[in-house]
C-alpha cells in the first residue's frame, strides 16, 4: 500500500532523528558501476509501489536497470551515485536522450531518486550539481526535467534552485493508483 505525503515525510523525519543517514559532508559522489544497480533499483522500485514521482506501474528487474545503465553509459551519459561513507548508495542520478529523433542529441531528461531516509540531507543537491557538470563536459546543451504535478514539490524545488525554469504543464498524461497525473516540464540551458 503507499504511503501517502504526510507519512512519508513523518517517516524520513524519523529516520533522520535515528541517524540513519549520514550528513552531507560524509557523502561522495561518484560514477556508478554495474556493481552499484542493484541498490539503485532497490530505491526506483520503492517509488514505483509508494508513489507517483514515477508513472512506472511495475517493479523493473536488475536485468533491466543493468540493460539500461550499460545503454546509457555506452552513449557517454552520466549516471552518478552517491554514497554513505560505508558505502550505501544513497541516491542516483542519470541523464538519458530526451528523445529518440538524432536532432535531441544535444538535449537530455534527467533522473533523480534519494533513499527515503536521505531526503533533506543535501544529497539531491549534490547529485544535481555534479549532473549538470558532467552532462555539460558531455556536451549536452539542454537538460529537460519531466516532474510529477503531485507529491514532487522537494524535485521541483531543487530543480528551480539550479536555474530550471517552468516551460509548461501536462495534466492528465499518466494514471496511477486510481487517480490522474499530469506533469510539470523544467529546462536548463547548459
Amino acid at each position: 500500500m503507499a504511503l501517502d505525503s504526510e507519512s512519508r515525510w513523518r517517516l524520513v523525519r524519523l529516520k533522520k532523528a535515528k541517524g540513519d543517514v549520514p550528513e552531507s559532508n560524509e557523502i561522495t559522489i561518484q560514477a556508478a558501476t554495474l556493481q552499484d544497480i542493484p541498490q539503485c533499483a532497490e530505491i526506483y522500485n520503492y517509488y514505483i509501489r509508494n508513489s507517483v514521482v514515477t508513472f512506472d506501474e511495475e517493479s523493473m528487474t536488475l536485468e533491466q536497470w543493468r540493460e539500461k545503465f550499460t545503454w546509457l553509459t555506452s552513449l557517454g551519459m552520466p549516471f552518478l551515485v552517491a554514497k554513505s561513507a560505508g558505502g550505501q548508495t544513497l541516491g542516483f542520478a542519470y541523464v538519458g536522450p530526451w528523445r529518440q529523433k538524432a536532432a535531441y542529441r544535444k538535449t537530455v531528461e534527467d533522473s533523480i531518486y534519494l533513499r527515503p531516509a536521505a531526503i533533506g540531507k543535501r544529497v539531491g543537491t549534490k547529485l544535481l550539481g555534479e549532473l549538470i557538470e558532467q552532462s555539460r563536459a558531455a556536451g549536452v546543451k539542454e537538460i529537460v526535467a519531466v516532474i510529477s504535478d503531485k507529491g514532487a514539490e522537494s524535485s521541483i524545488a531543487l530543480h528551480e534552485r539550479f536555474g530550471f525554469k517552468h516551460q509548461g504543464h501536462l495534466g492528465k498524461v499518466g494514471f496511477k493508483f486510481g487517480r490522474w497525473l499530469g506533469t510539470i516540464l523544467m529546462q536548463k540551458s547548459l
